[in-house]
């Protein structure tokens, strides 16, 4: 396929994104470096709309930015209740979860697994937290990167290097504050770019708007009575929907990068403000996201032909690039960067959280409040580098399956992990040895499944996966003898009680 020429002024509007995103790491240089307090939660001054911002741009990679779209224009917008979901699970999350982190003062989302059961089990979902991000950041730079480039003259080498350089180091200066108000700013772009591609479709389209219905309702690519029948099929709505609610519950419950934001606001109540922000969004840019899909089926149903052998996933990059005016592709493309550098960004943070405090500070002491910020630092560097030279490895092998089984591998603890989470609020009985065999046969479990039939779907699996764990570690404890430990507050039996858990670092 013959590649698009980017232009000198996507080129300049590219550029000022870029020293934008810089500009904002170093306004919060001096007071990201007071402490480590600062450096990882922002000293939890951070107003809840900007904490509800950020959340949802983290979890919204560049991966989503596109193949939401790709998914719309492909099938339909079944996939939206993975969407509503995460305003299902919300109540859940302020009764039930954020008051024992918020207790605890938590830096780390796994202090609590300590609390609860025992070093070990916190040392586990640290490890697999770090590892499968340090996988993400790869991947989240490869993949946005292949897609553009795939339909541009854009060299990918220089693309990857500019994305993952710059996020090393407005993390590294402006620590978890620089990346919150980076994060709004991306969550700008974000919305405000799906919702120009939207209107730039609509008005190349014969008929406009209502056009647009009338071929998404005749070609069945909104919703249709086919999406409400539970069978194997991954587009049964009832199945997304449920799968999703687990899927959910291990990013906003067990999740690092998430968790950490929860302690960014003073107070239950301003953070129970931001997860609901989180929410609102989440419900905005469903239809905005989906919609750009089903706006570009018609408009090229009606107007030109794609390429031939044309890789659906660069879809929205090449409508920007081939449609849209110079300068304005080039913030549109800036968009999908930022999407990418929102993720980025907060797996850096977060990953030099779990290092700090679960490894270094849990078990060889913890230094002066400057010499914490500097390992910080460090760790950001480091960890940024190692993600970056594995993206420019995907790129000169031409080839992510290496590490799509690292993510596949790595990837499967992260349900089990809410479960083990789960289990420990929502039970007395449990204990370390039983959560970490429930792990094991979760994780085993939900490999097997993967591509067995309907239960190879993702979200057959998640709920497996989440339920294998929870069951298994409660029974397993119910079996094995262990010294009983003092959990006063740390279930929500007494979740109002004072916490018996002190640090000791």
């Amino acid at each position: 396929m013959e590649s698009v020429g980017f232009g000198f002024w996507n080129w300049i509007a590219l550029i000022l994104y870029l020293l934008l995103m810089l500009g904002i790491g170093a306004f919060f240089t001096k007071r990201a470096g007071q402490d480590a307090n600062s450096f990882f939660t922002g000293g939890g001054r951070l107003p809840s709309w900007i904490v509800g911002f950020s959340i949802y741009a983290t979890t919204l990679s560049a991966i989503t930015f596109m193949s939401t779209p790709e998914k719309s224009f492909l099938t339909d917008w079944s996939y939206i209740a993975g969407n509503i979901a995460i305003v299902a699970i919300i109540p859940l999350l302020i009764h039930f979860y954020i008051p024992f982190f918020k207790k605890l003062r938590v830096t780390s989302a796994y202090e609590y697994l300590e609390a609860r059961f025992n070093p070990a089990v916190r040392v586990i979902g640290s490890l697999l937290f770090i590892l499968f991000h340090i996988g993400r950041i790869a991947i989240v730079i490869y993949l946005p990167t292949l897609a553009i480039t795939a339909v541009s003259d854009i060299n990918p080498y220089i693309v990857a290097s500019l994305v993952g350089i710059l996020c090393i180091v407005y993390t590294f200066l402006g620590g978890f504050e620089g990346v919150v108000w980076s994060d709004f700013i991306q969550g700008i772009i974000l919305l405000g770019g799906a919702l120009v591609i939207i209107i730039m479709g609509i008005t190349h389209i014969d008929g406009g708007l209502s056009t647009v219905v009338h071929d998404a309702v005749q070609n069945q690519k909104l919703i249709s009575a086919d999406n409400w029948k539970i069978n194997a099929a991954a587009a049964a709505i009832p199945i997304i929907f449920i799968g999703s609610v687990f899927n959910n519950l291990q990013q906003y419950t067990s999740s690092q990068d998430v968790v950490q934001r929860y302690q960014a606001s003073d107070s239950i109540k301003e953070t129970s403000q931001s997860i609901w922000t989180n929410g609102v969004l989440a419900l905005i840019s469903a239809p905005l996201f989906y919609g750009m899909g089903t706006v570009l089926f018609v408009f090229y149903a009606q107007h030109t032909q794609l390429p031939e052998d044309f890789n659906t996933s660069s879809i929205v990059p090449y409508f920007i690039l081939t449609e849209m005016p110079p300068f304005i592709a080039g913030l549109l493309i800036a968009a999908i960067f930022a999407a990418a550098q929102s993720t980025i960004s907060s797996s850096l943070n977060s990953i030099a959280a779990c290092i700090s405090v679960d490894i270094k500070q849990r078990f060889f002491g913890k230094q002066d409040e400057k010499a914490e910020v500097r390992f910080a630092r460090l760790v950001t560097i480091v960890i940024g580098i190692v993600g970056m030279l594995a993206s420019l490895y995907l790129i000169a092998a031409d080839s992510s399956d290496v590490w799509d089984l690292f993510l596949l591998i790595t990837g499967l603890f992260g349900v089990p992990i809410a479960g083990i989470f789960a289990v420990g609020i929502f039970t007395k009985r449990t204990h370390g040895i039983g959560v970490i065999i429930g792990i094991l046969v979760a994780v085993i479990a939900s490999y097997f499944l993967q591509g067995v039939g309907g239960a190879g779907s993702p979200f057959y699996t998640s709920i497996i996966a989440f339920m294998i764990a929870f069951i298994v570690a409660y029974i397993s404890s119910l079996i094995i003898p262990s010294p009983r430990k003092n959990i006063t507050g740390l279930t929500i039996f007494d979740k109002h009680a004072e916490s018996v858990y002190r640090r000791e670092y």
